[in-house]
C-alpha cells in the first residue's frame, strides 16, 4: 500500500484479550501489534511458516550445482566422467526431490 494510513480504527481489549492477541502474535512471529491487528482484519489470519526444509533444499540444491560445474570442468579437459560422479549426484537430486514433495505437502495442507 502506498496509500498513507490515515484513518484510525481502534478498541479496547480486555487484559485477557490483549494476553490472547500476545500469544498468537508470539506463535505466529510477528512484533508489530499494529500490522498483526491490520493483517488478522483484512486477511483473517497470519500464518507462520517454518523455512527450515526450503534453506535446506537450497543448500542441497547449491551442493549439486557446484558439483555439476566440477564435473562439466573435467569432462571438458579430460573428456570424461566417472560413473561415481555422477551416481552420488543423482543421489543428491533424489534427496533434494524427496525434500521438495515433503514441503509442497506440508504446504498444500495450509490453503
Amino acid at each position: 500500500m502506498s496509500e498513507k494510513r490515515s484513518a484510525p480504527i481502534g478498541f479496547r481489549p480486555s487484559a485477557e484479550e490483549l494476553e490472547i492477541i500476545r500469544t498468537k502474535m508470539k506463535q505466529v512471529g510477528m512484533r508489530n501489534r499494529g500490522a498483526y491487528l491490520r493483517k488478522m482484519a483484512l486477511d483473517g489470519y497470519c500464518v507462520n511458516i517454518d523455512m527450515s526444509d526450503i534453506r535446506e533444499i537450497a543448500r542441497l540444491l547449491r551442493i549439486c550445482s557446484n558439483n555439476l560445474n566440477q564435473y562439466a570442468r573435467i569432462a571438458n579437459t579430460t573428456g570424461t566422467v566417472y560413473k561415481a560422479e555422477i551416481k552420488d549426484l543423482q543421489k543428491r537430486l533424489d534427496e533434494i526431490w524427496d525434500l521438495t514433495k515433503k514441503v509442497m505437502e506440508m504446504l498444500a495442507v495450509i490453503t
